[in-house]
């Protein structure tokens, strides 16, 4: 495994990690930003699945998907979660939050601080790569995140958050965070932007049935090899992730 970047696998599957520059640096802060539909959950299960290829301890923590609902998604995508689960290889935390902003399966009698709680479960930072799809969930349906956005404070709460991740990476482990721009304000996204070692921002484009996917590479600090400007993708069930060559129309 390289000193300097933990490898995503599937070389013979997909070329994604030739695409990135051979793999995500180690203690590093990646954001990945697009839309609803963008691909950003894919982006991150086939992160996931990669990494455990690799022999690399994964957390990954979802807020739109159960354990049932991610294992028949990775199965859709090829992606064998089932032993990887049991072997504990990879540690998955469905962190499901509802209208109302609490946790699914909770008490629902008052909203949590999911931050502080997310920040005080030793157990999931304990990986080598944290993965947490979709971060704006958590950020939007924490009551006291909340309350500093309205007292337009959301900067000063975001770089504390920061704070609290730099920490870990610093001990050579990567958070990966996706977020839905369009869901948070500026003042609460920027910070995050600013300081991420690695920033990739996704756009899918409908052109009649066909729906197409582009990563765009805004930052990538600590590359192994070069890394292009944009990576053309598309999602195919059965096979997974699949890098295009193709341009955008």
């Amino acid at each position: 495994m390289s000193t300097n970047h933990y490898p995503i696998g599937l070389a013979e599957h997909d070329r994604l990690e030739k695409e990135l520059g051979g793999g995500i640096p180690k203690g590093s802060i990646v954001l990945i930003e697009g839309d609803y539909g963008a691909g950003k959950s894919v982006l991150s299960q086939r992160f996931t699945y990669g990494f455990n290829t690799e022999d690399v301890v994964t957390t990954l923590v979802s807020t739109e998907l159960g354990v049932k609902g991610f294992l028949d998604q990775m199965n859709s995508l090829a992606y064998d979660m089932v032993k990887p689960l049991i072997n504990e290889e990879v540690l998955f935390i469905p962190a499901e939050i509802d209208a109302a902003g609490t946790l699914a399966g909770g008490d629902g009698d008052e909203r949590k601080e999911l931050l502080k709680r997310m920040m005080g479960a030793e157990t999931m930072w304990e990986a080598e790569v944290i993965i947490v799809d979709t971060f704006d969930a958590i950020l939007r349906n924490d009551p006291k995140f909340e309350a500093l956005v309205r007292e337009n404070e959301e900067r000063q709460a975001a770089l504390e958050i920061i704070s609290f991740f730099r920490d870990l990476t610093t001990k050579g482990k990567t958070i990966v965070l996706t977020v839905d721009p369009s869901t948070v304000d500026e003042e609460a996204i920027g910070p995050f932007r600013s300081i991420a070692d690695v920033y990739l921002e996704l756009e899918m484009v409908e052109v009649g049935n066909d729906v197409r996917r582009n990563i765009f590479v805004k930052r990538f600090a600590g590359m192994g090899e070069q890394v292009g400007d944009r990576i053309g993708f598309s999602v195919r069930s059965g096979i997974g992730i699949v890098i295009e060559s193709r341009s955008v129309a």
